[in-house]
C-alpha cells in the first residue's frame, strides 16, 4: 500500500485524527478516519500469592465503571517500559523488583494506530497512589480463577485484561514445556 494523502483534522494531547488514503499497485483503494496514539503499556502486577491486581475505574466512553488492569499512555519521550513502572505506582501504589514483557497487540487496527505492551510485575512493594486528578481509582487483587470466571461471566469486558491473562495462561504453558522466559 502506497499512502496517497493524509490530512489532520483533529489533535490533542493524547491522540490525532487524520483522514487517508492510500492504494495498492493492483489500484485498489482504502480511505479512513485514524485515530494516531503513541501507544500504552498494560501491567498484570502479580503478588506472591499469585494473585493479580485490578483496578476499577468509571469509563466514559462505554458510561459504566470497569474492572481492568492497570494501564496507561506512553508519554513523549518515554518507552513502553518506563510507562509502566510510572503507571504501576501512579494507579496502585506498587512498584516491582522484577519485570517481564508478555506481549505487544493492537487493539482495533482497523481505526486506531494504538500499540499496547503487556507487562508481568512481581516482586511488589506496596506505597501510595498518586493518582491524575481526573482518575478515582478502586484496587482490588484476585485470584486468576476469580479473573478467568468474571471475564466469562461477561463482568470482565476489556480487552486489554482479557487478552493477558490469556498470555499469562500461554506463558505458563510455554514455561512448562521451554524453561524460558524472555526479560524486558
Amino acid at each position: 500500500m502506497k499512502l496517497i494523502s493524509s490530512e489532520e483534522k483533529y489533535r490533542n494531547t493524547l491522540i490525532r485524527l487524520t483522514f487517508d488514503h492510500a492504494v495498492d499497485p493492483d489500484g485498489f483503494e482504502i480511505k479512513r478516519a485514524i485515530v494516531h496514539h503513541r501507544g500504552s503499556a498494560v501491567m498484570l502486577a502479580m503478588d506472591s500469592r499469585k494473585r493479580v491486581m485490578l483496578v476499577r475505574q468509571y469509563r466514559l466512553p462505554v458510561g459504566k465503571k470497569m474492572w481492568e488492569l492497570p494501564a496507561g499512555s506512553v508519554d513523549e519521550g518515554e518507552t513502553p517500559f518506563q510507562t509502566a513502572k510510572r503507571e504501576l505506582k501512579e494507579e496502585t501504589g506498587c512498584t516491582a523488583s522484577k519485570w517481564e514483557k508478555l506481549l505487544s497487540f493492537y487493539p482495533s487496527p482497523g481505526f486506531l494506530a494504538e500499540k499496547m505492551t503487556i507487562f508481568l510485575a512481581t516482586g511488589l512493594k506496596q506505597g501510595d497512589a498518586q493518582p491524575m486528578e481526573d482518575e478515582r481509582i478502586e484496587c482490588h487483587w484476585f485470584t486468576r480463577a476469580e479473573i478467568e470466571k468474571q471475564i466469562s461471566s461477561g463482568h470482565i469486558q476489556d480487552a486489554k485484561t482479557m487478552i493477558a491473562m490469556l498470555a499469562l495462561r500461554l506463558r505458563g504453558a510455554k514455561a512448562i514445556t521451554k524453561k524460558s522466559t524472555t526479560k524486558v
